[in-house]
Formats: C-alpha cells, sequence, structure tokens
C-alpha cells in the first residue's frame, strides 16, 4: 500500500515537472514572439503587387493586381523578423500618385506612429515615383521611429522578382533600432538610401536605384543590416513642414528646357494657376532667352520659379542673376524633388530668399 502511494506520488511529481517545464518553454516562446517589433505595412501598389500571365513578362504586367495581404502571405519569413500587419492605403502605378494620396499616406503614418503599438513604417510603392513619395514623407512626417519606402522592378509572378526580398529586407530595415531618426529610407537591391539624395537612374534594371553623389547609407548583408552613413539634410521631426490641417497643396509644375524651346510653357502654366515652377535647366540650370523672358514674366506675376537642371546629378549654383530675377536654385534636387520641397515651402512663404534657404536646409 505505501509504496504503491510513493509510486503515485512519483508519477504526479514528475508529470507535474514535465508540464511545467513546458508550460515555461510556451511562455518563453510566446515572450519571444511578442517582443518582436510590430511593423507595419502600408500598400499603395506598382509592381511589386504586378502580376502577369507570362512569368518572363516584366514591363507589360498589371502593376496593381495583388491586395498587400496576398503579397505578405508570399513572404512568411517576415514572422521571424517582425510582428507584420498590412493596410492597404491605394492600388495604383505609382504614374498615378496625386497630392491628395500623399497627403493622406503622410496623415495615416503620423496617426501609426504616435501608437506605442507600432515600432515602424513600412510603404509599399511603385518604382517610377517612389523617390518622390520617399522624400515627401521624411520632411513631413513626425517621428524618430524606422520608417521605409519600398518597391520592386519585377512583378511577382516574374521569373527571379525581387519584390519579395526587397519587402523581407524593409521589413528588416523597419526592425532595427539603428534606423531610427535617419528619416525615411529606401531599400531595394539590398542597399539602403536615403530619400533625401537616392533617385531611379535604369527604366527596367533592378539596380535601378542610385545615390551616385552622396552614397548609401547602408546595406544588407546576408542577415545583417549595416549602416555606415547618415543622412545631413532637416528631416522628421527636425522639419518645420506638416500636412495635418491641409486637404489640397500648392501647384507646381516643372517645365522642361531644350534646344529651341519658348516661352509659352511658363505663360501656360501661370494661367493654369502654378503658383511655383520648377525649371529642369540645360547643364547648371539654364534657361533659353525666350524660357527666361518667360519665366521673369511668370516672377512678376507672382509665381516662384525655381532653377534645377536635367543632368541627373550635381548642385546648380545660385549666382547673382538669380536674386536679381528673384530665382531659387535646387540646390543638388533633381526637378521631381524640387517639386515636392517647393510645393511645402509655399505652404509657409512666397518669399524667394527665404524659400532659398529651406532649399539650402532640406
Amino acid at each position: 500500500m505505501i509504496l504503491g502511494i510513493i509510486f503515485l506520488s512519483g508519477v504526479i511529481l514528475f508529470f507535474g515537472t514535465l508540464f511545467s517545464v513546458n508550460a515555461s518553454k510556451m511562455t518563453v516562446k510566446n515572450l519571444t514572439k511578442n517582443d518582436l517589433p510590430n511593423v507595419k505595412i502600408l500598400a499603395t501598389g506598382g509592381t511589386i503587387a504586378g502580376s502577369s500571365e507570362s512569368s518572363t513578362d516584366t514591363t507589360g504586367y498589371e502593376s496593381e493586381a495583388l491586395d498587400i495581404e496576398t503579397i505578405i502571405k508570399t513572404v512568411p519569413q517576415l514572422k521571424k523578423v517582425a510582428n507584420v500587419s498590412g493596410e492597404q492605403i491605394v492600388n495604383i502605378g505609382s504614374q498615378n500618385m496625386s497630392n491628395s494620396i500623399l497627403l493622406k499616406l503622410a496623415k495615416r503614418i503620423n496617426t501609426l506612429l504616435v501608437s506605442k503599438e507600432v515600432d515602424g513604417i513600412v510603404v509599399t510603392h511603385g518604382s517610377d515615383t517612389l523617390e518622390e513619395t520617399a522624400y515627401f514623407l521624411g520632411l513631413v512626417v513626425k517621428s524618430e521611429k524606422p520608417m521605409v519606402v519600398v518597391g520592386s522592378m519585377r512583378p511577382a509572378t516574374a521569373i527571379s522578382a525581387d519584390g519579395p526580398l526587397n519587402l523581407y529586407n524593409a521589413v528588416k530595415v523597419a526592425s532595427t533600432k539603428e534606423a531610427r531618426n535617419k528619416g525615411v529610407l529606401v531599400t531595394l537591391n539590398d542597399r539602403i538610401g536615403a530619400a533625401r539624395y537616392i533617385t531611379k537612374t535604369h527604366t527596367t534594371a533592378a539596380d535601378t536605384f542610385k545615390s551616385l553623389e552622396q552614397g548609401y547609407v547602408g546595406e544588407i548583408a546576408g542577415d545583417k543590416v549595416l549602416f555606415y552613413n547618415e543622412p545631413t539634410r532637416k528631416h522628421t521631426t527636425h522639419s518645420i513642414f506638416e500636412v495635418s490641417k491641409f486637404d489640397k497643396l500648392p501647384q507646381v509644375d516643372i517645365i522642361y528646357g531644350y534646344q529651341n524651346d519658348s516661352r509659352y510653357f511658363y505663360d501656360t502654366a501661370v494661367k493654369a494657376g502654378a503658383k511655383g515652377i520648377v525649371v529642369a535647366g540645360a547643364g547648371n540650370g539654364l534657361l533659353s532667352d525666350a524660357a527666361l523672358a518667360g519665366a521673369r514674366d511668370a516672377v512678376k506675376k507672382g509665381v516662384v520659379i525655381t532653377r534645377s537642371s536635367r543632368v541627373g546629378s550635381g548642385v546648380v549654383t545660385h549666382e547673382e542673376s538669380d536674386d536679381k530675377d528673384k530665382f531659387v536654385t535646387s540646390d543638388s534636387l533633381n526637378p521631381q524633388k524640387a517639386r515636392i520641397l517647393l510645393m511645402l515651402t509655399l505652404t509657409k512663404t512666397k518669399d524667394p530668399k527665404k524659400i532659398q534657404e529651406y532649399f539650402n536646409e532640406y
């Protein structure tokens, strides 16, 4: 009888200990998952959401075929990096990105990043205008938390589709503490670029996004996220620009300079309601005599003229003639990014001297 009781007690003690150990493992496992950063993926469409009937089609696909939940499911490895959740803002090709969508996206990000439940943001985006959206967000989002804009050059159905790995890398970057306070980052092809400096340089190649003059901020090498550079221009929490109260932005147009151009583009832009014009000038942002006449008359009608360059890299230098003509120069911003900054500066002032200060700082 006594031996039976001792045996039974031993069995109970054994299974009790086993259950306790297993429960402890379960608790640790659950805590480990809960300890992962929470990353919100906001989707806007683009090639990363693209699909085609042919696996060799890398140009004629439908660029907004897949929703964000479908895209997340194609990368199950994300669960090991972060607690991810998706939200579809829009589903469009990025050539159709508008000011109203930019404002909607920025306001949503600002709302999300206030929450303690969100540690980082990833935005999926078409590559064609990705750099503009990234730069815009870097000027108006008010948070030190990691923010990454990502896209792809091949649709999800293509051989060697780059979207899944690009998304995985973007979430990985957005999950790292080292990515804090670096402004908005752009991650494609294992490179990490600052929104201010990176640009699309090739129509179809997977390594199209480059930061030729200022260099990349970092890279993803194997399982590591490496940073070796810092954006030096003002962004995010150091930026004075905010859009919480805006439903629209001032109209700013871009006029491309070329041989034998005329002034009628300037006259047309002014008539259409432009508050600012960015000139993609030749070389160091130069205008022909005909274009210069149109630009000067536009200034007399209250339009802010900003000289940029069609070259693709380099600083457009500010000259004495710019002060005389009341022109602004874009520093190293390309025309499309200069347009973004000019729109935002026009919400603050129309004074070309003050606007020039912003272009020198941002």
